[in-house]
């Protein structure tokens, strides 16, 4: 397994415990308190960033972006309680 697919994984399983624990403090469980409408704002905010950066061809500042929208990618996945195989799955399906 990829480095990637390690921490994707490692942070899904982090993110899914923030949201059954909502811990003081966490900047996750404060998106889960403030429910649906924050998390995917925080999504088309970041995806509009991700783009950016891409088009001012700063490759760590897409790097570090490109982190931020997966990162609120899952958080949002994990509010539906959309699995990563389950991703997997229709990805694979795409590949045929």
């Amino acid at each position: 397994m990829s480095r990637f697919c390690e921490v994707i994984n490692e942070l899904y399983k982090i993110i899914e415990e923030r949201k059954e624990k909502l811990p003081e403090g966490s900047y996750t469980a404060k998106l889960f308190r403030k429910g649906e409408d924050k998390i995917l704002q925080k999504v088309g905010e970041e995806a509009v960033e991700t783009i950016l950066a891409f088009k001012s061809g700063d490759k760590n500042h897409t790097v570090y972006e490109t982190a931020d929208l997966i990162y609120h990618l899952l958080v949002a996945l994990v509010n539906k309680g959309i699995t990563l195989d389950e991703i997997g799955e229709e990805l694979q399906k795409r590949m045929k």
